[in-house]
């Protein structure tokens, strides 16, 4: 077994180069060995790959002993909408996300959604199942099949209030995932007229990569929504548990400005709560979420520090540079369809466009993320703490230095020699100037 399969939050690889039926089987027996569950629950993705992986995997499981629940081909949120709502010890989502078909591979949580990564397990299973030796067990489990799918539709769109309000929304699901995603739309077809994209899942994968994070993939929506005069671009990617958004403008919003206006609408009705934003957001992000009243912390990058902080903090919502906003209504990970209802919501109570209401928190130049290949990442952080010393200094995850008119952070990447620098200043003139005071540090 290749031991690289094994990421910092999941684990992932090439089918069947990378990941092949006898690997399934061997992380299914660590999985069970080391997390011990009575009962486990599976989704999978539409991937050529899944359902011999599945078969393989699951046999695996209950040869461990573990009794498995088949939820069948879904989206990832509704694993996790699985895991805070069925009876099981963990959940599995058999998934590559955003990866081109060729890839496959496991998320797993526990109940409730507990993501399991490099530092709460996922090490030990990757040892576990290097090492391939198991316990003889009594009894093998047995399978049995559910449908999360009505159960899921019924709770979010109950968050829908879109009053009398008609709207034009151009959905693109990529020929993945995001496609059992739909039905929760087309239950309002007095309020929302759908322009799909790629929706077909008989052809998976087949168009442009599922990866909203890149707004090159966005090209077709965007068109789309300036062709038929939509009021709303929505995209997902492979697994569904991102998404992206444009404007009725086909103008691509920042993903940590749709955490500001997603707080807005979550904060009427809940006034006070916590809210979690990732640090590598804008400013206007933390200053709209104490604008209406809440309390705004930041958080590392990466889902499973977010959602160990929500429960530690007490946030009812996150929201993520990549894409990812988490709900405390699905045990704290990611419904991107909830995020969607909730802008709908937002622009039904304002009467205001979605280019509207995102002009309010476009204060500040954003670089975007930046990433630079270097040699000896610790070297050039050190080197960049010590020049910028006079700024406040954070190192919850990387280093990030802040100064009254503008900040940066820089993140070592977990697994290639990559530091990712983002930056935003007061004006676009010193975000020039300092992108490139600080790329010349890092890179020279």
């Amino acid at each position: 077994m290749n031991p690289h399969i094994f990421k910092a939050y999941d684990i992932r690889g090439i089918y069947p180069d990378d990941i092949d039926e006898d690997d399934a089987y061997t992380i299914g027996r660590a999985v069970v060995e080391y997390l011990k569950p009575t009962r486990l629950a599976i989704g999978r993705d539409i991937r050529p790959s899944s359902p011999a992986l599945f078969a393989s995997f699951t046999r695996g499981v209950m040869d461990g002993g573990s009794d498995v629940i088949d939820l069948g081909v879904i989206s990832t949120p509704m694993v996790y909408f699985a895991a805070g709502r069925l009876d099981v010890d963990a959940a599995i989502s058999l998934t590559a996300s955003h990866n081109p078909p060729e890839y496959n591979g496991l998320k797993i949580a526990l109940r409730g959604a507990l993501p399991v990564g490099e530092d709460s397990g996922l090490k030990e299973i990757r040892d576990l199942a290097l090492r391939g030796e198991w316990e003889d067990v009594e009894r093998k489990g047995t399978m049995t099949t559910k449908d999360i799918r009505p159960a899921y539709y019924g709770y979010f769109t109950s968050f829908a209030e879109f009053g009398d309000k008609q709207f034009t929304v151009a959905i693109d699901t990529a020929n993945s995932m995001g496609v059992l995603e739909l039905p929760m739309y087309e239950q309002f077809p007095e309020n929302l007229a759908i322009i799909n994209l790629y929706n077909d899942l008989n052809h998976p994968f087949q168009c442009h990569e599922a990866n909203p994070l890149k707004t090159e993939t966005l090209d077709e929506l965007s068109l789309r929504v300036k062709e038929t005069h939509a009021d709303l671009g929505i995209a997902y990617d492979g697994d569904a548990d991102r998404v992206g958004f444009t404007d009725e403008t086909g103008t691509v919003i920042p993903m940590d400005l749709i955490t500001g206006l997603l707080a807005k609408i979550i904060l009427e009705k809940r006034p006070g709560a916590t809210i979690l934003y990732d640090l590598r957001s804008s400013r206007a992000v933390r200053e709209v979420i104490e604008e209406n009243g809440g309390i705004a912390k930041e958080c590392r990058v990466g889902h499973a520090f977010i959602k160990r902080q929500m429960r530690v903090d007490g946030a009812i919502f996150a929201g993520e540079l990549s894409g990812h906003y988490y709900f405390e209504e699905n045990s704290f990970a990611e419904a991107s369809t909830l995020a969607a209802f909730l802008l709908l919501n937002l622009m039904t109570e304002t009467g205001r466009s979605l280019s509207a209401l995102v002009s309010d928190l476009k204060r500040y130049a954003h670089s975007a993320e930046i990433n630079s290949e270097v040699t000896d990442k610790d070297a050039v952080l050190a080197k960049l703490k010590a020049k910028y010393s006079d700024g406040t200094i954070s190192e919850l995850d990387g280093l990030k230095v802040d100064y009254d008119d503008w900040w940066f952070n820089v993140r070592p990447s977990n697994t290639e020699p990559l530091l990712r620098l983002n930056l935003e200043a007061t004006t676009q003139a010193m975000m020039e100037e300092k992108q490139a005071e600080l790329l010349a540090l890092i890179r020279g």
